[in-house]
């Protein structure tokens, strides 16, 4: 049996720019950090004493009579990545919902291909899941996702990561001191939102305008720097880093017509009248989680403002995706397999 634990993210500075069709031509940067927040994923081989070949647990269970039936799109594509078509059980549970913008599809992309390489005996390095995953989400299924996902969660810690014209994509930690990343922590506040539609297909709107958007997406581009000096400049005051979120969520909303809406842009001013001095929705937009900040003092009085609210702590976190168990077993014989599944097709 394989555990892993994949960290979700909150994304600061630069979405968008991790789109192909942008970095492809202009290169790309995103500021964003890992959270105390995960996903958790257990494969194993499945024993060949069950009427179906493999079983998939997620918010919905699915007993299928081979790999290729399997419904949830990254698994059934990870397995066919990794050349598995014997019988699996894999368990995904996770610590916040799926589509909030936290980065929620990779992390489990990620997880998995994480948990079946073990389950192969094999390793595999962060660089590697990174584009395995981005692979498996933008060439086999198709999917209009961006590389920060998948490059965070697998690496974990707080990042600037570039995205060069040749598909390059390099991870660089933030080199602030702790005290200050802790100042930074302490003055950020989660809300949830609401559910969102899901993110690819908001996505999609918003690469059909990139070409339209260039000032836009090359000024939040920019801002990576500013907001990266910001953080390892300790002589510069972090209210600049809020104010700069402010900056950068004007311009991101104004994107497509459906990464905001009524509801989120009252939230959002009803925010600032508490006290927040920015903030951003996360991930692709319509729904989710909203990220404040907001000077510690006042916190209190945004808690009140939106008490209608889910406020969900978290704290940064350094940890990448990593296989928490493993404990390897024998493969059973697949002769028994090959009958379990005529018996299975029989049944059904």
């Amino acid at each position: 049996m394989i555990i892993t634990r994949t960290p979700l993210r909150i994304s600061f500075f630069g979405g968008g720019t991790d789109y192909p069709v942008w970095y492809r031509e202009h290169g790309g940067s995103v500021l964003s950090t890992t959270i105390d927040k995960s996903c958790y994923i257990t494969s194993r081989w499945l024993p060949p004493f069950f009427e179906y070949h493999s079983r998939i647990s997620y918010s919905k269970v699915e007993n299928v009579g081979s790999n290729s039936q399997i419904e949830h799109p990254s698994v059934r594509a990870c397995l066919e990545f990794m050349g598995i078509s014997d019988g699996v059980e894999v368990h995904h549970v996770a610590d916040l919902p799926a589509r909030t913008g936290l980065g929620t599809s990779s992390a489990f992309t990620v997880g998995l291909l994480l948990g079946l390489y073990a389950l192969k005996n094999q390793m595999r390095d962060k660089h590697a899941l990174t584009t395995e995953a981005i692979h498996v989400e933008r060439d086999l299924l198709q999917e209009a996702v961006g590389a920060q996902d998948q490059a965070s969660c697998a690496h974990g810690g707080f990042n600037r990561i570039n995205f060069h014209t040749n598909d390059a994509i390099e991870v660089k930690r933030i080199l602030a001191a702790p005290s200050r990343l802790a100042d930074l922590q302490n003055h950020l506040a989660l809300y949830f939102t609401g559910f969102a539609r899901t993110a690819s297909e908001i996505a999609k709107e918003q690469l059909k305008e990139t070409p339209n958007r260039q000032k836009e997406l090359t000024e939040m581009m920019q801002m990576v720097d500013e907001a990266e000096t910001i953080v390892t400049d300790s002589r510069r005051s972090l209210n600049e880093f809020g104010k700069l979120l402010h900056q950068s969520w004007q311009i991101k909303r104004s994107l497509t017509q459906r990464i905001s809406n009524s509801n989120i842009d009252e939230i959002y001013e009803a925010g600032l009248s508490a006290g927040a001095l920015g903030g951003k929705l996360l991930g692709a937009g319509g729904g989710g989680f909203m990220l404040f900040f907001v000077p510690p003092e006042r916190k209190e009085a945004l808690r009140m403002r939106l008490k209608n609210l889910l406020c969900v702590p978290f704290a940064f976190s350094d940890r990448g995706s990593d296989v928490v168990v493993y404990e390897p077993e024998v493969m059973y014989d697949k002769s028994l397999a090959s009958d379990r599944s005529e018996i299975y097709a029989q049944r059904t």
